[in-house]
């Protein structure tokens, strides 16, 4: 995500951090290489023009020339200004009407019913009780592909299909959501491959019926310019009321991110991050800023990581690890929990310094590695998972056939396995010996820390 602009940027700070006095030469010349990236990466003329005179503008002012470190402040200066040029703070639905209708428009292949997935999930895991309608009568698989989402989702689908009066559906899904107390309707429409006045004529009827707390327009965030035209147009026939960008994880300049809120004034409100059903998140402009910067994004993090944990499936895990009692069971839920945060490439990105390991590290190689241990684990039974020192030379064999790996790869596993029961059991008796001393042993710590 962003990764050639992040890298370009990353290049100018190394420079501003070692400026020991600014001036309007040295601080001209690291803006220029600013805006030449956020050209490369396909932002609008306009916009980073204008960015980097608000920015040059703060960059020489009293304040940051007689600061100690202007270089830091300057980047502080860079990074308020792209938090502003996402859009300031992140924008949320407007669901207060019962029930609320939220439509989804865009171009064909945008990600329009993806992305209604992908929304009834989220607001579904917020309380909320959505009905997914589809009303894309013109492509084929269209309905057939939202009542799959649906019935993943555990969640219901309003479809008619055969019907190609859009507003009949639309009428009858408001009936259907009254009668079964669902409060919140999304409503897929159809896409063009270009706009056409067809097209945003029985959007306008639609929206003229169902009246919509919000239009979100779906756009794929790798078209760069032509997204934020698509967004000018779309806006000009409907007054939408936000965006969705989607394949923001496979968008490695950033463009239509950066271009979205200035050129339209609607705010991008959630963007999509991969193919799962999960990978999709409300859009906050200061930690993009963050990552774009190669800040990280910790808090984005952990909200990720409380989502796919289970807190008291966690605490029964460390327990048992203090004890010494961790099989490979628990390894193998280890692993699975893992996968559930996403790619270890999408987890380092949002470390701060982050781009800079996955510049050096080859992160599709422990993937494979994750997945190859996940293989050996589950060609052993449950009782070889929770008692490993019964597996013997030819159960051994046994399980490398299984899983696809020779036995030298599955001793190597089980070695390291052992080295850290070991490590687990170790500091389980120091832990416990700690707690004994009590309020000594805390304070004997601190003593040694500040001997120092």
């Amino acid at each position: 995500m962003f990764d050639s602009l992040s890298g370009k940027l990353q290049s100018v700070f190394k420079n501003l951090r070692g400026l020991g006095k600014i001036s309007e030469s040295n601080v001209s010349d690291s803006l220029r290489e600013v805006r030449l990236a956020l050209l490369d990466a396909d932002v609008n003329f306009k916009v980073a023009r204008d960015f980097i005179e608000r920015v040059k503008e703060q960059a020489i002012g009293q304040k940051v020339i007689q600061s100690i470190q202007p270089g830091q402040q300057i980047i502080k200066i860079i990074n308020d200004e792209l938090v502003g040029l996402l859009g300031s703070t992140n924008s949320a639905l407007d669901l207060s009407a019962d029930p609320s209708c939220l439509m989804l428009v865009g171009l064909h292949g945008s990600g329009k019913t993806t992305s209604s997935g992908k929304l009834a999930r989220l607001l579904h895991k917020e309380g909320r009780s959505p009905l997914l309608v589809a009303c894309d009568v013109y492509r084929p698989a269209a309905m057939d592909q939202l009542l799959t989402l649906g019935k993943q989702l555990g969640l219901p689908v309003f479809a008619r299909k055969g019907e190609t009066d859009v507003l009949r559906i639309a009428r009858e899904a408001m009936d259907e959501a009254r009668a079964t107390g669902r409060n919140t309707l999304i409503f897929d429409t159809a896409g063009r491959l270009q706009i056409d006045e067809e097209l945003v004529q029985e959007l306008v009827r639609l929206r003229d019926l169902v009246k919509p707390r919000e239009i979100l327009l779906v756009l794929d965030a790798a078209t760069g310019q032509e997204a934020v035209n698509v967004a000018t147009h779309f806006d000009q026939a409907l007054q939408v009321t936000g965006s969705i960008l989607t394949r923001l994880d496979g968008d490695a300049r950033g463009g239509a991110a950066l271009s979205l809120k200035t050129v339209t004034g609607k705010p991008i409100k959630f963007v999509g991050v991969g193919e799962k059903l999960e990978d999709f998140e409300p859009f906050h402009p200061e930690r993009m800023a963050s990552r774009i910067l190669g800040m990280g994004d910790v808090v984005s993090l952990v909200e990720r990581a409380a989502e796919a944990v289970d807190m008291d499936d966690a605490k029964r895990m460390e327990e048992k690890m203090r004890k010494g009692q961790f099989t490979l069971e628990d390894f193998l839920d280890q692993l699975r929990q893992m996968k559930k945060l996403g790619s270890l490439e999408s987890i380092v990105g949002m470390l701060p310094g982050g781009a800079d390991m996955l510049k050096q590290a080859d992160l599709s190689k422990g993937e494979k590695e994750f997945k190859r241990m996940e293989g050996m684990i589950c060609a052993m039974t449950l009782q070889e998972r929770r008692h490993p020192q019964i597996l013997n030379a030819k159960r051994r064999i046994r399980i490398a056939k299984g899983s696809g790996v020779g036995v030298a790869e599955l001793n190597s596993l089980l070695k390291r396995f052992g080295q850290m029961q070991q490590m687990m059991k170790k500091m389980g008796k120091f832990q416990k010996m700690m707690s004994k001393m009590g309020g000594g042993g805390a304070a004997a710590a601190g003593m040694l820390r500040g001997g120092r």
